[in-house]
């Protein structure tokens, strides 16, 4: 299920942080080494090159690159994501992340990230050149963070570990066809409140709204346990930290199918229009966009995307959870996320 790769000695003198070695050492593993990153780029939690803006690592490095913390190979050969409450984040963004984003053009810069050939669309979408796309995960979340200034706020205690994003598109956005918004319409949940054994697992739809539009809002589907304002323990209902489970995330036509696995729980299945405003249970959505993301451009991200936002504001996406910056610090006092993969694969959609 992995993608082998044959690993190279690279003999050269560098941080060891950088996925190179030592000239001393024996060659470092890296993600790529058992992982096929040939599609994606990440995001880390960083400013390593000190620039002031956060590091993105691209296809291309990424092939080489690990990092001790954030992004690295475990003793098993699986691919760890991790990120404190408090780190560098993108441009508007409070929430921190250790995230791959899909790069369908892989290393052929010569078109740009926001191309029709580098990000897919639903079957309405008539200016697409990709159509659809298939993501399969296999994961363990390993924390979650333990603290938040504001627990009663839904994001609290939780990570998102795999998303479609749409891309934004100002030009859209000023011909007000309502789209453009950079919206995304599925975000994968895990959370765990700190006193109970068990997490849950869920999914949410953000209606494509304007950001000003106060119906734009998450719309939350359960897989198992709970979902985030539940504050009830969900025993052996929900997934424990350390707990394997699967997703499969299949866009196909203008439907996504949804397809959530474990060990010892039952298969929990969703299917969605993706083009229209029809909920997974057949039911129409006054509030939603009566469009969805038909003329949108979409891609896929996985990897620890931290919902413990470290700004104390109103609003209910700022649960003010603590954190210093300091990395073995915010570790030590359980402020971060991290999220274990043993697989992900990146695949053309298929009829269900």
């Amino acid at each position: 299920m992995r993608h082998p790769k044959k690993i190279i000695g690279i003999m050269i003198s560098t941080l060891t942080t950088t996925g190179y070695c030592l000239a001393s050492e024996a060659p470092t593993m890296v993600p790529a080494d058992k992982f096929d990153l040939t599609n994606w780029k990440i995001t880390l939690p960083l400013d390593a090159d000190k620039n002031g803006k956060i590091d993105e690592i691209k296809v291309k490095a990424i092939q080489t690159y690990s990092h001790p913390d954030f992004f690295y190979l475990d003793a098993n050969g699986d691919m760890v994501f991790a990120a404190s409450n408090k780190a560098k984040t993108t441009s508007n963004s409070s929430n921190t992340r250790s995230e791959l984003r899909q790069m369908s053009r892989g290393m052929n810069t010569s078109f740009g990230t926001k191309s029709r050939q580098n990000n897919f669309a639903l079957e309405a979408n008539k200016q697409g050149l990709i159509f659809g796309g298939k993501m399969n995960a296999t994961l363990k979340v390993n924390h979650v963070s333990m603290n938040a200034g504001y627990p009663e706020k839904p994001p609290a205690y939780s990570v998102v570990v795999g998303q479609i994003h749409a891309l934004k598109d100002k030009k859209k956005v000023a011909e007000n066809r309502g789209f453009g918004f950079g919206n995304e319409p599925l975000k994968i949940y895990y959370k765990k409140w700190p006193n109970h054994k068990y997490g849950s697992v869920f999914w949410n739809y953000e209606r494509n709204l304007a950001k000003a539009d106060p119906d734009r809002a998450d719309v939350v589907y359960p897989v198992w346990g709970n979902t985030w304002l539940d504050k009830t323990e969900p025993v052996d209902t929900g997934i424990a930290l350390g707990e394997e489970f699967s997703y499969e995330v299949n866009v196909h036509g203008n439907i996504m199918h949804l397809t959530f696995s474990a060990p010892n729980k039952d298969t929990v299945k969703y299917s969605i229009s993706l083009a229209d405003n029809i909920d997974p249970y057949g039911k129409v959505d006054p509030k939603g966009n009566p469009n969805g993301y038909a003329e949108d451009l979409l891609y896929f991200k996985a990897g620890a995307y931290n919902q413990c936002s470290n700004k104390d504001a109103e609003g209910m996406w700022y649960a003010a959870c603590p954190g210093t910056g300091d990395w073995e610090t915010d570790k030590a006092d359980g402020n971060y996320v991290s999220a274990t993969f043993s697989e992900l694969i990146l695949s053309e959609s298929t009829q269900p």
